[in-house]
């Protein structure tokens, strides 16, 4: 499930894939810093223990989504339930506003792990946040993602200068290019990665599409002015888009796995390494083959 550092989120966020929405600034920027300094002030002691629940034995391992994200519970409180105890511990579901929080509770050790972001989302987060210290440590699942329409049932249909949305942050939009490059309406440049692809990649353009960025809610509400959307498929049905109106979806790459990720200082706890055998437990990937709760928006690592 699931933009970097401030993502996305995702009433539902993910991605996210994970993923986060984007922020909207309040007016004045006094106020924001006083908002943020005031829930700073409110969030850490509820998050902050005095020992982390990561290197103490038979205590309570927190695992964070954004909050709002339906499949994303689904999936922690199937391994909560169903799987953690296989490993010894003791596994509980957190929903948390805003995936800042989320990262930086992690590398300090306040929760033990979270499911909402793919490693190179992670990147992101790492790289404008120096001080975090964490680690990706196991693929758990694959975010549906898929082109979307309100006029066509085909990639074929899309018109000749048809606009195309993308996601506004770098590894969603990077995402998005691979997705319209395998749909056959852009080529990429020789070399380029899908998780590194800008719009100065595009090697071949033959129906001059015209690109725009739109954050996570905002492009699903947008769908009716866009001829094509390249985005995640928990947005739409969460905005009661019908899956039916995504038409072209391959399974994503490896690159845009959702990990389970973890503070890099508690990787060697016994807790955290349960926690991750409990992850890659099979009977969490049969759940996601399975489960009603999370089709078509968690898909399982070997979806094809």
């Amino acid at each position: 499930m699931s933009e970097p550092t401030t993502p996305a989120t995702p009433p539902v966020e993910p991605h996210g894939f994970a993923l986060k929405k984007r922020r909207r600034w309040p007016w004045i920027a006094g106020i924001a810093v006083v908002a943020v300094a005031a829930a700073t002030a409110i969030a850490v002691p509820l998050l902050n223990p005095a020992k982390s629940a990561n290197a103490t034995e038979g205590a309570t391992l927190i695992v964070a989504t954004a909050e709002g994200n339906a499949a994303e519970q689904a999936l922690v409180n199937f391994v909560a339930e169903e799987v953690a105890p296989k490993y010894g511990i003791t596994v509980e579901f957190k929903g948390l506003a805003d995936s800042n929080t989320i990262n930086r509770a992690v590398s300090e050790g306040e929760i033990a792990g979270t499911v909402y972001q793919h490693k190179l989302w992670l990147s992101q987060v790492l790289e404008s946040n120096p001080d975090f210290k964490e680690t990706a440590a196991t693929p758990v699942f694959r975010w549906g993602f898929g082109l979307w329409s309100d006029k066509y049932t085909s990639v074929d249909q899309v018109p000749d200068g048809g606009t195309v949305s993308l996601y506004s942050d770098p590894a969603n939009e990077a995402q998005g290019l691979w997705l319209l490059q395998e749909a056959g309406l852009i080529t990429l440049k020789d070399g380029t990665t899908a998780g590194t692809a800008t719009q100065d990649d595009i090697a071949t353009n033959p129906k001059n599409l015209k690109f725009t960025l739109l954050d996570f809610a905002a492009q699903s509400r947008a769908l009716p002015d866009l001829d094509l959307a390249a985005g995640y498929t928990e947005y739409y049905l969460a905005a009661s888009i019908p899956i039916e109106q995504q038409i072209f979806a391959p399974a994503a790459p490896d690159e845009f796995a959702g990990q389970l990720t973890i503070g890099s200082d508690f990787a060697d706890t016994e807790n955290i390494k349960n926690l991750v055998a409990a992850f890659q437990d099979p009977a969490v990937q049969e759940f996601l083959a399975t489960d009603e709760t999370v089709k078509g928006i968690l898909l399982p690592i070997d979806a094809k």
